[in-house]
């Protein structure tokens, strides 16, 4: 082979080469960027969350309306009033029932004096009557005059317990008409204040027919007194019990956590939405002076503590793939891989990982990236601690 030849072969060779490089970079794909956490140790509890928002609800609530229906002749309070336990808050045109009721008073006073007269008459002829039945044993008096004597003490005797039976059903009289006065009237049934009031002075008011319900005339709330109610997935339900620990959150106060306890799991589950039927649940706040900060209505997420686990090897959840795989990233290779372990107690925030991992390694947490698989070249963008 001439020395031409040779430069010739190593020309179109070295051609080649730099045609293969060029491909080979021109093709190669480029690094996944990554976003990486450390594996640590601390604490993981395992929690339940609502599926949907869940309210804040005052401990004591009642939507009034009278019994009967009439015009609203008298309405001192307006909405935002607070108010006390018996203050009056609505009271219909009474006018004849209260006069009936002062009629029945007197017929009672005048009962009173008529049974008082009747009494002292039969007290006076039983007196007589003894005093005769003694002279009867003498023979002083006559048979006939003794006889008459104790009658006519009988009759009045039985004349004034008539009379007193009178009273009492007088008096009867008078707490019906009292009854039927309280009727047209609407109290506070505790120390709240007004939240609605549908009806205006002088305004009609009909009670609500059988099976049709109106607004109530006056919506009263208990403001010292709230609670959280929240529908739970009913899968997740099941492991919630009575008295567990819970954080209460509002988009109200979204930088603040309030802490509560579960004080009541419903007994039967919704299913308002067929696929997701849900239980409700009953989270109180653990802090009296929470309340203060409250609005009933106020919308409010619940996180129920199940278990907790301290001092364990722990990753961010949304590292966490299919419940058992992450991705590890490798500084020394550039390069991520993929790898199952066992996973514990889980949180949004952290998942406790039993096996598979150690405290010196770092994990992908942006692992719905594009290019992100086993192997593949890989360039950290981000890394928090």
């Amino acid at each position: 082979m001439t020395l031409r030849s040779v430069a010739r072969w190593l020309i179109v060779s070295i051609i080649v080469v730099a045609i293969a490089l060029w491909i080979w970079i021109a093709t190669r794909p480029e690094p996944v960027k990554v976003v990486l956490k450390p594996v640590t140790r601390g604490t993981v509890a395992q929690t339940v969350a609502n599926t949907r928002a869940g309210t804040i609800e005052a401990c004591r609530r009642a939507k009034l309306s009278p019994s009967t229906g009439g015009q609203i002749a008298y309405l001192p309070i307006k909405e935002g009033d607070a108010v006390k336990t018996g203050q009056l808050l609505l009271e219909l045109w009474n006018e004849d029932l209260k006069a009936q009721a002062i009629l029945a008073e007197r017929e009672v006073t005048a009962a009173r004096s008529r049974a008082r007269a009747t009494c002292l008459k039969a007290d006076a002829a039983r007196r007589s009557a003894d005093r005769l039945v003694a002279l009867r044993k003498k023979d002083v008096v006559s048979q006939d005059q003794t006889e008459n004597a104790v009658a006519d003490a009988t009759a009045l005797e039985a004349e004034c317990r008539a009379r007193t039976t009178e009273i009492e059903v007088l008096e009867a009289k008078v707490a019906v008409t009292r009854a039927n006065i309280r009727r047209t009237q609407l109290t506070a049934p505790f120390d709240g204040v007004i939240a609605a009031i549908n009806g205006e002075l002088f305004e009609f008011v009909t009670p609500s027919p059988i099976g049709i319900p109106t607004p109530p005339a006056v919506d009263i709330i208990d403001n010292a007194c709230f609670y959280v109610t929240a529908p739970i997935d009913e899968v997740d339900a099941a492991a919630i019990r009575v008295g567990m620990t819970a954080n209460i959150t509002l988009d109200a106060f979204r930088e603040k956590h309030f802490q509560g306890q579960v004080q009541r799991i419903a007994d039967y589950v919704l299913d308002i939405e067929k696929q997701a039927r849900t239980v409700d649940v009953e989270v109180a706040f653990s802090r009296p002076e929470d309340y203060k900060h409250l609005l009933a209505g106020y919308s409010a997420d619940i996180e129920v503590t199940i278990d907790v686990r301290n001092d364990v090897l722990r990753v961010p959840t949304e590292a966490v793939l299919d419940g058992r795989r992450v991705f590890v990233f490798h500084a020394d290779e550039g390069r991520i891989s993929a790898r199952s372990v066992q996973t514990g107690l889980s949180n949004w925030d952290w998942t406790e990982v039993a096996e598979g991992l150690t405290a010196d390694e770092q994990v992908v947490v942006n692992v719905d990236a594009p290019g992100i698989e086993d192997g593949a070249a890989a360039v950290l963008i981000e890394a928090t601690p």
